[in-house]
């Protein structure tokens, strides 16, 4: 048995003996989860129970925590004691994704420092080119939808912006979606492959093969298909110039170079793996992400005013960064991001299987078992964040009066997670953000960010967490 605890610390308690929600036989909790609500019905449950409690769902057995030292402690043992679920590792590599962000064990060995490397800062400074051109198509969407005076589908756009990011940095090929009539055939099956994923992680008992993702197969055989397309065009390129192999332009490259060397015993099954990761993964937390910003911009005008102040004074007017040091001049832009992901982070939720008996927060955990993390629970803590429901993007500026606390508040709020399996995406994905809302505050007001009819947007789980039915109404900018 592992564990991490302090000296002279009592004997663990079983799991049996933590409170939690009382459950059926056989069933546990099952029947009271709500799939798309999941995260919200954990927090509430903190919130009654205490940072750790218990449940079943199925004969599983769950313990959840809400501290950050004890969250941050479980995601320090990964991926030895803890890690992905024996469920999500065994869909991923039916349905075809096993990458990085769903493997275990040698596989997630062998894959890491590939990925780490094609997304490391170094990477994204070069893809910054292509990154502002994408930049520049979304800014001429909306400046037709704000001439026009049309109502803007907030996370269509957004999903399809960093569908066109994805493909073009990982795969050398930008699929154009932001210009396109309606969505490509790889944001159909994307749509459904999700949300029916999250679906069979949390079912109380795992369905025989032969009854699993019958609804699933055309959108995982038509989404294989087109991943097969991406890797044929990038063997192309590697055969057509030799010298790729050494120097690779994008990820999908660098994969296929190290497979056909056998270098860290990369597969062909591993480069398929990580380009549908890429576009699974890619696609909905950056997205979600802008739209929760967005929204939040929307209800606090100062702090537009603060921020829009900022881009006009490192950005040229178009607003579109054409430089890493452009980038790292929008402080105050990041503040509103790391704010905006402490109120409404789209994963607010993480699961941690148990790879050995361990013990967590002075409970005894056996092997099997799942630890849920509540990431957001400790965000919202008051002794750590005063007044912690206002949006205040002044908690997370350097050389501020509140930045003595600043480490500390970096400790209790984990976008990215944290430990080994920190999210490899993270410098992507704040470059995506910082761009994007960049070029929005300089070019258009926020008539209105919401959904018709409520005062906020209802928060929707599948894998992550999306505002639903949001819309934008923008104006041009009068300079």
């Amino acid at each position: 048995m592992t564990t991490e605890v302090a000296p002279n610390a009592p004997p663990p308690r079983a799991m049996h003996a933590v409170p939690g929600p009382r459950g059926w036989p056989l069933l546990g909790i099952a029947p009271r989860v709500k799939l798309e609500s999941f995260h919200r019905q954990l927090e509430d449950w903190s919130r009654e129970y205490g940072e750790v409690f218990a449940f079943r769902l199925g004969r599983r057995p769950f313990l959840a925590v809400s501290n950050p030292e004890v969250i941050a402690s479980v995601l320090r043992r990964r991926p030895e004691v803890f890690r992905r679920g024996a469920r999500l590792e065994a869909t991923s590599r039916e349905i075809g994704f096993l990458g990085l962000f769903s493997s275990n064990g040698d596989t997630w060995r062998r894959q890491r420092p590939m990925v780490l490397a094609g997304l490391d800062p170094a990477h994204i400074r070069s893809y910054l080119p292509a990154m502002s051109e994408i930049t520049q198509t979304l800014r001429r969407r909306w400046l037709e939808a704000a001439q026009k005076g049309h109502e803007i589908d907030v996370l269509a756009d957004l999903m399809r912006y960093t569908v066109d990011v994805t493909t073009c940095l990982a795969f050398g090929h930008n699929l154009n979606t932001l210009e396109a009539s309606s969505e490509t055939a790889i944001q159909q099956h994307l749509n459904v492959i999700l949300p029916a994923l999250f679906k069979r992680l949390l079912t109380p008992f795992e369905l025989p093969r032969w009854m699993r993702n019958r609804s699933l197969r055309h959108h995982v055989v038509a989404l294989r298909a087109e991943v097969q397309a991406f890797i044929a065009r990038a063997r192309a390129q590697l055969d057509e110039r030799p010298e790729l192999r050494e120097r690779p332009e994008n990820l999908i490259q660098a994969l296929i170079a190290a497979s056909q060397k056998g270098q860290q015993g990369i597969t062909d099954e591993d480069v398929a793996g990580n380009v549908l990761t890429m576009l699974l993964a890619g696609e909905d937390t950056t997205a979600h992400t802008l739209a929760w910003l967005f929204w939040l911009l929307g209800r606090h005008p100062q702090a537009v005013a603060m921020a829009r102040a900022e881009v006009d004074a490192v950005l040229p007017p178009d607003g579109v960064a054409c430089s890493v040091e452009q980038l790292a001049g929008l402080d105050e832009v990041e503040a509103c991001a790391s704010e905006a992901m402490r109120l409404k982070p789209v994963a607010p939720l993480l699961m941690n299987e148990v790879g050995e008996d361990t013990e967590v927060a002075g409970v005894l955990v056996p092997k099997g078992a799942i630890v849920a993390c509540l990431l957001r629970r400790p965000a919202l803590d008051e002794g750590q964040f005063p007044d912690p429901q206002r949006f205040d993007p002044s908690r997370w500026r350097t050389g501020q009066p509140g930045a003595k606390s600043l480490s500390s508040a970096k400790r209790a709020v984990m976008p990215f997670g944290a430990g080994p399996r920190m999210c490899p995406g993270r410098y992507l994905a704040m470059t995506e953000v910082k761009m994007v809302t960049a070029m929005l505050l300089a070019n258009f007001d926020l008539e209105f960010v919401g959904v018709p009819g409520r005062d906020e947007p209802a928060e929707r789980m599948a894998l992550t967490m999306a505002p639903v039915d949001l819309k934008m109404r923008l104006r041009l900018r009068s300079r």
